[in-house]
């Protein structure tokens, strides 16, 4: 057998799973900018100035 033709199956087994997680990562991002979505280049006021 040549070792040029032997695949890795532990690592292509680790591939799929890390593109798995990846992609559930991405959804649940997804639905969080959707449901909260980040205010930019919002300027928090400085509110009242206070009495003496």
């Amino acid at each position: 057998m040549n070792d040029d033709n032997v695949i890795d199956l532990s690592r292509e087994r680790d591939k799929r799973v890390h593109d798995r997680h990846e992609k559930r990562l991405n959804e649940v991002r997804e639905a969080f900018v959707q449901a909260l979505p980040l205010a930019k280049a919002k300027k928090k006021p400085k509110g009242k100035p206070k009495k003496p």
